[in-house]
């Protein structure tokens, strides 16, 4: 019988169980999902983004099924970094796996204010810094899609905190690239990519936007393979770790972005189907490892024949 496949990878000085980690905003708090999976399976936990004050989110409707996939313009809703503190991290720091905390903001200064906050937190071991967020000083313009925007978040971020800081990557731009070295070059640890991209959908008979914000975020099954190129990209751009997003809905999913260089991986909209899935996948990368004789998951890291 051969030995049984290790799994354990280490991003920026933390040690985790597997690759496989729950993606923002698609697994609540945690705790929403305890009667549904083994959370101290997973590999982490990347609680929902969370702001310096609460947010109430957009009106409904604000989430569309479409094609392979699904649209959200939930508006960035949480409880506020407060609450965040006071009623989920108890619940999160005695869930058995490593907690990563989504932060967001309108301004450079506020994503700095929450870094500080969150770094005397006892129960958070990351911080994944969303920058698709639009930079209200600059007319809404979003962070990720200007470098030089990018880079300033991320190095109030690294200032404020002593907590390893994940830039998530918008993937609406020209070039992932320019915008993971930007981050690279400003401190970031690593990189989470990718986000959701920009879509809308139409009522035909009612003449009416599917969403009452009009557009909103697509992500499920139909964005994996622009997911998957960005991420190869990502990876040959930069020397820091990266996280892949988009469309993982199995083991063999997560396989694709292991081999395209992805250290880790984030399952999100599949929670919605199932919310046993990352778990599954686990067991999935773990079976798939002993059938090719792949003792190491380092060992299948980038390993793509080109």
């Amino acid at each position: 019988m051969g030995k049984t496949p290790q799994l354990k990878i280490a991003i920026a000085g933390l040690e985790f169980q597997n690759p496989v980690m729950t993606a923002s905003g698609t697994f609540g708090y945690g705790q929403e999902f305890v009667d549904f999976t083994r959370l101290d399976r997973i590999g982490a936990i990347v609680a929902k983004g969370i702001s310096l004050n609460p947010r109430p989110g957009n009106p409904p409707p604000r989430i569309f099924e479409t094609a392979g996939g699904m649209l959200n313009a939930i508006g960035l809703e949480n409880v506020g970094v407060k609450n965040f503190i006071d009623d989920k991290v108890p619940f999160l720091k005695n869930c058995g796996t490593k907690v990563i905390a989504n932060i967001l903001g309108d301004r450079v200064e506020e994503y700095g204010e929450l870094c500080r906050v969150l770094s005397d937190c006892e129960g958070i071991d990351a911080i994944e810094v969303n920058i698709s967020c639009p930079n209200v000083k600059k007319g809404g313009v979003a962070f990720g899609t200007d470098p030089k925007m990018a880079g300033s978040v991320v190095e109030i971020c690294k200032k404020n905190s002593r907590l390893p800081i994940i830039v998530k990557l918008s993937p609406n731009v020209t070039d992932i690239t320019v915008t993971a070295r930007a981050a690279e070059n400003s401190g970031a640890d690593a990189l989470s990519l990718i986000n959701t991209i920009t879509g809308m959908a139409i009522n035909a008979e009612t003449r009416r936007p599917a969403l009452a914000n009009i557009i909103g975020g697509l992500s499920g099954p139909a964005i994996k393979p622009i997911a998957l190129r960005m991420v190869w990209q990502a990876c040959q751009a930069v020397k820091i770790p990266v996280i892949g997003i988009g469309g993982i809905s199995n083991a063999t999913d997560a396989i694709e972005f292991i081999l395209a260089g992805a250290s880790a991986v984030q399952v999100g909209t599949a929670n919605f189907i199932n919310p046993t899935t990352a778990e599954e996948i686990v067991d999935g990368i773990s079976d798939y490892m002993s059938r090719h004789a792949i003792n190491e998951i380092s060992q299948l890291k980038g390993s793509l024949a080109t």
